[in-house]
């Protein structure tokens, strides 16, 4: 169809619009690589020669514990929700999503005060058998990477369930009972057919699961698990050093890159047709019984027991010493801080992935839909290297205000951008625009290219058509983008301490702090403030955990993308 300059003027806004926020992305990433090829003295050969071999080495341990408790944990229970009837699946198939709603360092935090020497297992332990010390007995240490694997596997499971479960729901169930025809048992069935099928799928999940362990901060603190994350972490404010912490952010990015590297490598050529098409039907499932079925849910409820209750009972135990500060100003105070900063955040994100995605529904070739792949790569970017990359550009521009200010009006500016939390929003923004994206993409993907067409007839311009047309059907994913949007920001760490205003603290900075003085007690409000939000999407997700799966996937595609 012929455009009129009206429209043409309008779907170059669109465009420009897209470049220039794919460009505001990378922009932490080039002013890492920019401040990591600085010259920094003898820092770096002091890093690579004290911190870096053994922080990598670290990593990979911790990345690869991980992976495998995920992996296992993950498959094995999707397998079973999906594929055997026993009494309580249903509960537990969506009681499995529910670890999602806890951050690690929570998690953490309760576990080092449940499993600790001073703690109530141990306790228990000596006033049972008579034990004085601790020399008396021997019993694992939490505070170790063995205890960060634990509470990781425990929390981040979800993750590969999700993906495992929509996968083995989506295979064909003609496949199946082929297969079970010629004498497959459900061993054999699992590992020879549909395990190979739902390989992609796994590796997403698994990958996801990665992301979240690589951009850990507080887990790793209180278990004194000295990772990469951790690394930057201590360089930055413990050596005052930026430049030797954006190097290991960069050695850190490194590894972001070869982890999606490995996941595309890992599922090159997966590419299956399900059979399903209007003929599709969920797969039969087997009935187990007696001691089989016990052990089936039993499997299934250990990971929610310690990946949501043990710390959950915790959490409510600590949390009711202290209902007398609910009311008190402080928390009200931190409180509205963390909901203020998380709701403009979404707002904003999923503001910007509406112009995304409707840049690239308008022309989605050459540079566009370059840029709009690279505006998702935020979220596999750890929160403490997006945080360095942040601080560079802004403090340089906040100090170039403040300078002309001074000079041409006598005004004192400050820290502009950095001091009012603006850089905190930016972040935010940059970090979790994937999972946004992904929804609103799939939104626009369900809308027919004729209501663009009819608009335009109507002389509408893609302006008109996005107001008039696309965001009343689009209401219901904008409400879950922002939902999802909202709840990651309540809950990041690593991103929030590093780039708070002074003296502003968040829900997710005051559990940190509390619980690195191991005020268990203080912490456990907030900590429980924090679980009660994370609840809010976990029943969105298991309402609708197929459509959740395209989402994630979605996501994930666009942030390994290239």
């Amino acid at each position: 169809m012929l455009r009129t300059p009206t429209h043409s003027i309008a779907d170059r806004f669109w465009q420009v619009a897209a470049i220039f926020i794919a460009a505001m992305v990378l922009l932490p990433l080039g002013a890492i690589i920019w401040i990591a090829f600085t010259p920094t003295g003898e820092v770096w050969g002091h890093l690579l020669r004290t911190v870096l071999p053994g922080a990598v080495q670290t990593t990979v341990l911790l990345m690869l514990g991980v992976g495998l408790t995920t992996g296992v944990t993950g498959v094995l229970t999707a397998w079973l929700v999906t594929m055997c009837n026993f009494p309580g699946r249903k509960i537990v198939d969506w009681a499995l999503l529910v670890p999602l709603a806890v951050p690690t360092y929570i998690v953490a935090f309760a576990y080092v005060e449940v499993l600790d020497y001073t703690g109530p297992v141990q306790s228990l332990i000596r006033d049972i058998f008579g034990f004085q010390t601790s020399r008396d007995y021997w019993f694992p240490e939490i505070r170790s990477l063995g205890g960060a694997i634990f509470v990781m596997g425990a929390v981040l499971y979800p993750y590969v369930y999700l993906t495992a479960r929509a996968s083995f729901l989506i295979q064909s169930s003609s496949t199946l009972d082929v297969s079970r025809t010629l004498g497959a048992s459900p061993y054999g069935l699992f590992f020879r057919i549909a395990l190979p099928l739902a390989r992609p799928a796994i590796a997403i999940g698994v990958s996801l699961a990665l992301m979240e362990c690589l951009n850990d901060i507080g887990a790793v603190t209180f278990f004194g698990v000295k990772t990469l994350t951790f690394s930057v972490y201590d360089t930055w404010l413990n050596r005052s050093s930026l430049g030797g912490a954006a190097q290991l952010a960069l050695a850190m990015l490194a590894m972001v890159f070869l982890l999606l590297w490995l996941e595309r490598f890992g599922r090159r050529k997966q590419r299956f047709d399900s059979g399903g098409g209007s003929k599709h039907r969920p797969p039969t499932r087997f009935d187990l019984r007696g001691g089989k079925s016990a052990l089936a849910l039993s499997l299934c409820l250990l990971p929610i027991i310690a990946g949501f209750v043990v710390p959950g009972l915790l959490l409510a135990d600590r949390a009711s010493r202290r209902l007398d500060g609910v009311l008190s100003s402080n928390f009200i105070q931190i409180v509205w801080n963390s909901f203020s900063l998380a709701s403009l955040a979404a707002f904003l994100t999923v503001l910007i992935s509406v112009s995304l995605a409707y840049a690239l529904r308008l022309n989605g070739k050459g540079p566009l839909k370059l840029a709009v792949r690279l505006a998702s790569i935020g979220y596999a970017i750890p929160g403490t290297v997006l945080a360095i990359g942040i601080l560079i550009p802004l403090a340089g521009f906040d100090n170039f205000l403040d300078a002309r200010m001074e000079a041409w009006f006598g005004i004192n500016t400050g820290l502009l951008l950095l001091g009012s939390g603006t850089g905190l929003v930016y972040a935010y923004v940059v970090r979790f625009l994937a999972v946004s994206y992904g929804q609103v993409e799939g939104g626009f993907g369900r809308i027919t290219p004729h209501l663009d067409m009819a608009a335009r007839t109507l002389g509408r311009n893609s302006g008109q058509t996005l107001a008039q047309v696309h965001l009343p059907i689009l209401k219901p994913v904008l409400l879950s983008a922002a939902l999802l949007s909202f709840v990651d920001c309540m809950k990041e760490l690593p991103a929030t301490i590093l780039l708070r205003p002074f003296n502003f603290e968040t829900l997710a900075t005051t559990v940190f702090e509390a619980a690195s003085r191991e005020a268990f007690e203080e912490a456990a409000l907030p900590s429980l403030a924090i679980v009660l939000v994370g609840l809010i999407p976990v029943i969105y997700l298991a309402n609708s955990s197929a459509s959740t799966f395209r989402t994630k996937l979605s996501a994930r595609q666009a942030e390994a993308a290239g």
